[in-house]
């Protein structure tokens, strides 16, 4: 198999994210403590949107801490509401928002992103064939990701959230000018872990052309989630050292 192992100018320790999936900002903070410098660059969802206190003021938090952010909230709603959506973070201190839906989305979104990088969501890791086939599509699941994708990105997002079993095809068909952010990533090859179907290991993902890789659960749920966070930077700056 080819290697599409990413060029772009990424620090090493910063191509791992951590998604904050908790239920408070109290647990989010002790996480963030807990894995102190083993992760950078951290994944803020649903959940901590819906927690009672302000998801700006995490946000700010992260910021003071020296870390990065990734708002990841899939807007999808008429694009005059997404484009609102992504004007209102203009403000803030984040690197990537997810969008998701039709191609008028991504291009209001975009006509907004004031620096921010727009992500477009193709198909979300917890589904796959035998789900599209489900619900009504008439092509493969590669097809579909790659369709998305290239009209996400001609519209001018600056890259996609996709599997490592679609990053591959995506490079080989569009090319390295796009950022690759694969979820799903597992330490075990071939193995389905909880709600994530279509999942890669951390050298598979980066191999296939991800610039950077969304971890949680397996670094959350170790016994030392720090030294196991460790374990996968010292395993992508392998594979990045020159």
């Amino acid at each position: 198999m080819s290697s599409f192992l990413s060029s772009k100018p990424i620090p090493p320790r910063e191509r791992l994210i951590f998604p904050l999936d908790v239920a408070t900002h109290a647990e989010a903070k002790k996480l963030v403590t807990e894995l102190g410098d083993s992760v950078i660059f951290y994944k803020l969802g649903l959940q901590l949107f819906m927690a009672q206190s302000n998801y700006y003021e995490l946000v700010d938090w992260l910021n003071e801490h020296g870390k990065k952010v990734f708002v990841d909230l899939k807007f999808y709603d008429i694009p005059e509401t997404v484009g609102s959506a992504v004007y209102q973070m203009r403000n803030m201190r984040v690197e990537f928002v997810t969008v998701h839906g039709a191609d008028a989305n991504f291009e209001a979104a975009v006509k907004e992103k004031n620096g921010i990088k727009i992500l477009a969501v193709t198909v979300l890791t917890s589904l796959d064939q035998t789900d599209l086939d489900a619900m009504g599509f008439k092509c493969s699941l590669e097809e579909l990701v790659l369709s998305r994708a290239k009209r996400a990105l001609d519209l001018g997002c600056s890259g996609v959230i996709s599997s490592g079993l679609e990053a591959s095809k995506l490079r080989e068909h569009l090319g390295d000018k796009f950022l690759i952010i694969s979820p799903g990533i597992r330490p075990l090859e071939n193995r389905r872990i909880d709600d994530q179907k279509r999942i890669m290991t951390v050298e598979q993902a980066f191999n296939s052309g991800a610039d950077y890789i969304v971890m949680g659960r397996p670094i959350r749920d170790a016994a030392n989630p720090k030294a196991e966070a460790e374990n996968v930077q010292v395993r992508i700056a392998k594979l990045f050292e020159h």
